[in-house]
């Protein structure tokens, strides 16, 4: 790889690349801590979105590997705006050794590692959320301790971390189900790739709009804010439509008694996920959200180490 750009570009041998180097860093660092590999390395991140474990977790995870990461905010970049993409990651490559962006546009993502020498990670774009997926993935093996036969089950809007399990499910060869109202399932032109995709693993992929159908004998039930960022909006129009896909105790109940739910955070709770579900014994939202670290201390190893 010389990028982590988009899912629908990784083979899924290189998806269990990222996913194994996560797994060895995590345990090394559980055992006393990582070697620095990256000591004198630079991670410049560049943001249009605010982020907690997006930030966080990159710098922490830069200093655990003896590198050094550099926050750059909205208002200094003006990525695209200010100053064309282009421009920023020539200049950006004269600095640093590798970018981590978090943008809107999944275009200005594409311009960058088309104009970069050097590395460029997809913290978030409005096409996908790859590092998630990663994290996401890492979290699902160390509670389920394998893919085969797993099914997994998206309930709510159809949104870019959706299409990202989608993809790696397709690709890994696990059963993806996705429950979401008429009108905010995924795209056909994005399900249609994932297809091509399960049809070399035998994934199945199934898209209703009954979530009690969908969960019933699920392994793990994920969902995601109903309104995400930049649908400001739709915002009230939303409220009237997802409250059926509320994942909550009466949900949770027809999916399997060993059930793991996932949320890519933050959670507006109370809507998608209510606190008892949230800070219940099937729980796995703050494991998963700390594996954001170790899946991006895999990425950042494969791209950034000598």
């Amino acid at each position: 790889m010389k990028h982590f750009i988009s899912l629908v570009d990784l083979s899924a041998e290189e998806i269990w690349q990222v996913l194994n180097k996560a797994i060895a860093l995590k345990e090394e660092w559980k055992a006393g801590g990582n070697k620095p590999i990256l000591e004198g390395k630079v991670l410049a991140m560049v943001f249009q979105k605010p982020s907690l474990r997006t930030r966080v977790s990159f710098d922490v995870g830069m200093l655990h590997l003896g590198g050094h990461a550099l926050y750059l905010s909205p208002n200094e970049i003006g990525l695209g705006g200010r100053e064309s993409v282009p421009d920023v990651a020539h200049v950006l490559s004269g600095y640093v050794n590798g970018i981590m962006a978090r943008t809107f546009s999944h275009d200005h993502m594409v311009q960058l590692a088309e104009n970069a020498g050097v590395p460029v990670i997809n913290g978030l774009s409005d096409f996908n959320h790859p590092c998630q997926a990663m994290g996401d993935f890492l979290t699902i093996i160390e509670h389920k301790g394998s893919f085969d036969g797993l099914k997994l089950t998206y309930v709510g809007d159809g949104n870019n971390v959706a299409r990202s399990l989608m993809f790696v499910a397709a690709k890994l060869g696990v059963d993806f189900t996705v429950a979401a109202p008429a009108g905010y399932q995924i795209e056909e032109k994005y399900v249609a790739t994932a297809q091509k995709f399960a049809a070399e693993t035998g994934a199945t992929l199934r898209f209703l709009e009954d979530p009690l159908q969908a969960v019933s004998g699920a392994d793990v039930i994920y969902t995601d804010v109903w309104t995400s960022m930049g649908q400001e909006a739709e915002t009230q129009k939303r409220l009237q439509v997802f409250p059926p896909y509320q994942i909550n105790d009466a949900l949770v109940s027809r999916a399997k008694p060993d059930v793991i739910v996932m949320h890519c955070l933050p959670a507006h709770r109370g809507e998608e996920i209510t606190d008892a579900v949230a800070d219940g014994p099937h729980s796995a939202l703050f494991p998963q959200a700390e594996n954001r670290l170790h899946a991006q201390k895999g990425i950042l190893a494969l791209l950034m180490a000598a």
